[in-house]
């Protein structure tokens, strides 16, 4: 699905199964070290697209979003997951509290919801997911777009 993370690459899905497949697409073909910033409205499904990510890494448990938490580690797939959710991060000394950079220079996968409130930190190898809603082509339709941060 997303080989060439070079170009723009934009896909849409039209129920919340095709966005989780998207996600579980994504994490098939994950390697260690990558790291993906998911950036769409509330409601737009970054967590079910981020819950298809860790399927793919074959990771079993429930993921939900770390919203109060930061930072959610699973690591009972291939390869360690580290899905973040930095919506609550009142200052950027939060993220060096929790040691935010043993995740990003690790050996695992990073998803970062809400990154464009922690720009600065963002490593230049990292891949924009956009997600948005059109309710011109139905309540579930989501756009999906790939680029370079």
């Amino acid at each position: 699905m997303m080989e060439n993370k070079n170009l723009p690459i934009t896909m849409e899905t039209l129920s919340a199964d095709e966005t989780f497949e998207a996600g579980r697409q994504l994490g098939l073909c994950a390697k260690a070290g990558d790291i993906y910033t998911l950036d769409g409205d509330l409601g737009v499904g970054k967590t079910v697209f981020t819950q298809g990510v860790a399927a793919g890494l074959g990771i079993t448990e429930h993921v939900n979003s770390p919203t109060f938490t930061i930072v959610q580690v699973y690591e009972s797939g291939r390869l360690p997951f580290y899905h973040f959710d930095v919506y609550r991060v009142g200052d950027i000394e939060e993220m060096d509290e929790i040691g935010y950079e043993d995740y990003f220079f690790g050996d695992g996968v990073c998803i970062i919801e809400w990154a464009k409130l922690i720009e600065e930190l963002i490593p230049a190898n990292a891949q924009r997911i956009i997600m948005e809603k059109d309710l011109e082509k139905g309540f579930d339709y989501r756009k999906i777009s790939l680029e370079q941060f």
